[in-house]
């Protein structure tokens, strides 16, 4: 039996498969820990295989990608000055093949099966915590939280957040009806009531942000684009305006204490400044990718401790920045810095550019959540992380053309004209 190369890497038709790729995607991303390498073995086979299948469609010209693939390059290269040769070389390694997946499912998953799939995945993914999951006691601020099948509630709550944020755009952006309208109510209640239970400050203030932002962006889609450039400029007048009020007067201690956060975010304004002062040590090119949370290192050892992390593992600066800066150094950081910056800003020209480009809408919302994140988490930093792929997917559709609907139209209105009025053909 031989299935057409079309159902495995067209966007256009291979919407089962493309569905089935990401609900397994997110799933190994989630509980690849738990399952160990055999998760990572399929994620690897729903993704590389179909470069045997259509190298050209899925690979397509990789000198477009020289920006995307700068950071994990220099990951790869840190080995060679890492305090930790062999793990940075082999955490280096899965993350270059990890973009690399991205990339693939970049080029052959058109968004609408992006989302499609992502509310499937998250489901399953929230189910399976809800279903095997526990509480953890956090000892720094003395509570019990619901952690899921996660090591961390930060982490459910994150899958929460993309879950609520899928629905969203599965139902409002791209207009579910039917099924897929069934599918997406379900899964937005799974996904809340996840969210909820998680009681993670960032992932809840978060979402409710990006979803804000996501809402008024959809609603100047009934203005012109020039109209739609002048209110985004009013917007992110008003947006600082209203930033520097909340700092003024006390607001962002009021919301830290409704979630019974205080200002040092829960020890973390501590491990921040624990993590500048480990990236004096090598400021520009970093002790090497992943090469300071080891085993046996004195300053690794004491923060574990200091933390109360018995497992010594899966701990971080909880800064996206600072933990690159003490990794990869400040060129790593400014490498990275500019896949995020670049997707966001480069989406939302695309949205404030076209008449309507839905995919520009949700890729803006993605990154905007990821920048906002990024501040607090690590989520765009390690190899499968659902963070991550999800970035080099958005900055892997820059290098698309994406047609303007205006010119598009025209096009098609001519012609229709021209098909009405064609005169007859001289015999």
């Amino acid at each position: 039996m031989r299935i057409a190369k079309s159902l495995l890497v067209e966007p256009e038709t291979n919407d089962l498969y493309g569905i089935m790729a990401m609900v397994l995607s997110l799933f190994v991303f989630a509980y690849s820990t738990r399952f160990g390498q055999i998760s990572i073995l399929a994620f690897y086979g729903v993704w590389l295989p179909l470069v045997v299948v259509d190298y050209r469609r899925v690979l397509g010209n990789y000198f477009h990608f020289t920006w995307i693939f700068a950071f994990a390059i220099l990951c790869f290269l840190s080995a060679f000055w890492s305090q930790a040769p062999s793990t940075s070389l082999r955490a280096a390694t899965q993350y270059l093949t990890h973009v690399v997946c991205a990339l693939i499912a970049m080029r052959v998953i058109a968004p609408v099966t992006l989302v499609r799939g992502s509310v499937v995945g998250c489901a399953v993914v929230l189910l399976y915590s809800l279903a095997f999951g526990s509480y953890s006691y956090d000892v720094l601020d003395s509570s019990y939280s619901f952690v899921g099948a996660f090591d961390s509630k930060n982490q459910l709550g994150f899958y929460a957040s993309l879950g609520v944020l899928f629905c969203y755009a599965l139902i409002t952006v791209f207009r579910a009806r039917g099924f897929w309208f069934l599918a997406s109510l379900g899964s937005a209640l799974i996904s809340g009531y996840a969210l909820f239970a998680s009681k993670s400050a960032t992932s809840v203030i978060t979402t409710l942000a990006v979803i804000c932002v996501c809402a008024v962006l959809q609603l100047s889609l009934w203005v012109s684009p020039r109209q739609r450039r002048a209110i985004f400029a009013i917007g992110i007048i008003l947006a600082i305006g209203t930033a520097i009020a909340a700092l003024q007067s006390g607001a962002v201690d009021a919301v830290l204490g409704a979630f019974g956060k205080d200002t040092t975010l829960t020890g973390r304004t501590y491990l921040w400044q624990q993590g500048i002062i480990a990236a004096h040590a090598a400021p520009w090119f970093g002790v090497g990718y992943q090469g300071y949370w080891v085993h046996g290192f004195a300053d690794a050892e004491r923060l574990w401790q200091e933390f109360y992390i018995a497992s010594r593992t899966g701990f971080h600066f909880h800064n996206t920045y600072i933990e690159t800066t003490v990794e990869t150094g400040l060129v790593g950081t400014t490498l990275l810095t500019m896949v995020l910056l670049v997707s966001l800003f480069g989406h939302l020209h695309r949205f404030l550019m076209l008449d309507r480009s839905e995919s520009a809408l949700l890729l803006v919302s993605i990154s905007m959540l990821l920048l906002v994140r990024s501040f607090v988490e690590i989520d765009i930093l390690f190899a499968y992380q659902v963070g991550s792929f999800l970035l080099y997917y958005a900055a892997g559709r820059l290098t698309l053309a994406e047609p303007r609907a205006a010119h598009r139209e025209a096009i098609e209105e001519f012609a229709e004209v021209g098909e009405r009025y064609r005169l007859p053909q001289p015999k």
